[in-house]
């Protein structure tokens, strides 16, 4: 018998996560005022440029997209369910301190944001949820399955795991309505052991508030090395932009918004500074942008792209200080009497697609547990070597942080 969370994001959309059994496998618009940054609403350290830079790491001059709002949601219900040094390390990742009440704080956050994100909006898609599929002959704490009924406003579903392929059918059904058809067969090799699959979902879609104009795209260089230059159909607007030239780090940002309270920031390096900028990322330098930011009137270069990610997160959270959850010493007795538990995967994937109209991007987080075992003429902004974008709503939430290396 194992558990199994599988953990869904989508942002145009966000997807993903499961509970297993032990394996083997390793106009000229006036420009919004721009928003006051979060990288994930509950946590207070650097979570998300982290995480980015663990992810970089691991794969350096490949594109990097992922939604920390997705993971850090995972893990806050996994926190739920985790006891002793299991649950500190996981708040501990997320930067919070095990003192008294940081995990309540945590957890009424992201109830917050979940009714928040539920409240219908005219201009945007977007949406987070939960649900849990449970098979009925395993007994779940009951104060495990209620908090996560009440706090992540979860939906739960009676499942037959002892038919592994009805049981992925159910799951991926409800998966692709949700992130409408974004995010297809995100549950797979489920077997009869599985006693509950945990999902995430966040779906965004948007519209530039000022759509780029087909007509005016063209083919043009992009530069993915200095050695390496391949064509891509670059998109081009004339318009009143956010616009921050940070001397400090070598690089340039252009605030671009979605009809509705999202905006899309890209992150322009200066040619070889790249590794400067991504050791420079963390909440308090966008703070710094966000303060020093002026209107100007660009003539910006965005390039069409479609990038996706897929990650491993239980050998990149370890660098986070997140590993006891993947070992023989989790502590996960929070979600089942059953002290054997622990996680054997957390994967999550994401995908994201930028055109005239608007952005479309989709991600899900797999989680496996099993038994131990300013205004002047126009200034030209062209995008046309890697940079990196951060996809921000209400204010408050980074919903999607990434590289492009190769549109």
């Amino acid at each position: 018998m194992q558990l199994c969370l599988l953990l869904c994001l989508l942002l145009l959309s966000p997807p993903g996560s499961s509970l297993h059994r032990p394996r083997s496998r390793e106009g000229k618009k006036r420009v919004k005022e721009p928003p006051v940054l979060s990288t994930v609403a509950p946590a207070s350290r650097d979570f998300a440029f982290d995480l980015y830079r663990a992810l970089a790491t691991a794969a350096p001059d490949q594109n990097v997209f992922f939604s920390p709002l997705s993971i850090s949601t995972t893990l806050a219900m996994l926190a739920l369910g985790a006891r002793s040094h299991t649950k500190v390390q996981i708040l501990e990742g997320l930067g919070l301190s095990p003192q008294e009440g940081s995990e309540e704080k945590l957890h009424n956050a992201s109830h917050e944001l979940l009714q928040e994100l539920a409240r219908p909006r005219r201009d945007i898609q977007l949406r987070l949820g939960n649900a849990l599929f449970i098979s009925p002959t395993v007994h779940l704490q009951d104060t495990f399955v209620n908090a996560v009924k009440t706090l992540y406003l979860a939906d739960t579903f009676p499942t037959n795991f002892g038919d592994p392929a009805e049981a992925q059918k159910q799951i991926n059904d409800y998966v692709a309505k949700q992130t409408e058809g974004k995010i297809v067969d995100l549950a797979k090799d489920l077997d009869s052991t599985e006693v509950m699959v945990m999902v995430n979902y966040i779906f965004f879609k948007a519209k530039w508030e000022a759509s780029f104009d087909h007509k005016s795209t063209r083919k043009q260089d992009f530069h993915v090395t200095s050695e390496t230059v391949v064509q891509v159909p670059m998109m081009r607007r004339e318009d009143h932009y956010y616009y921050f030239l940070d001397r400090s780090l070598s690089c340039k940002v252009v605030g671009v918004p979605y009809q509705g309270n999202a905006t899309a920031f890209f992150i322009l390096p200066g040619e070889g500074r790249m590794g400067q900028l991504e050791n420079g990322l963390n909440e308090k330098t966008l703070r710094k942008w966000l303060k020093m930011f002026a209107k100007r009137q660009l003539e910006l270069y965005l390039p069409k792209f479609s990038i996706e990610g897929s990650y491993q997160l239980e050998k990149v959270l370890p660098k986070l200080g997140i590993n006891d959850v993947f070992t023989s010493h989790a502590d996960l007795t929070g979600i089942t009497n059953h002290s054997s538990i622990q996680v054997s995967e957390m994967v999550h994937k994401a995908v994201v697609e930028v055109d005239e109209s608007g952005t479309r991007a989709a991600a899900a987080t797999e989680t496996i547990f099993m038994f131990k075992s300013a205004t002047m003429s126009s200034q030209r902004v062209m995008f046309n070597r890697p940079f990196m974008i951060l996809i921000v709503e209400n204010s408050t939430n980074v919903l999607f942080l990434g590289k492009v290396t190769h549109p």
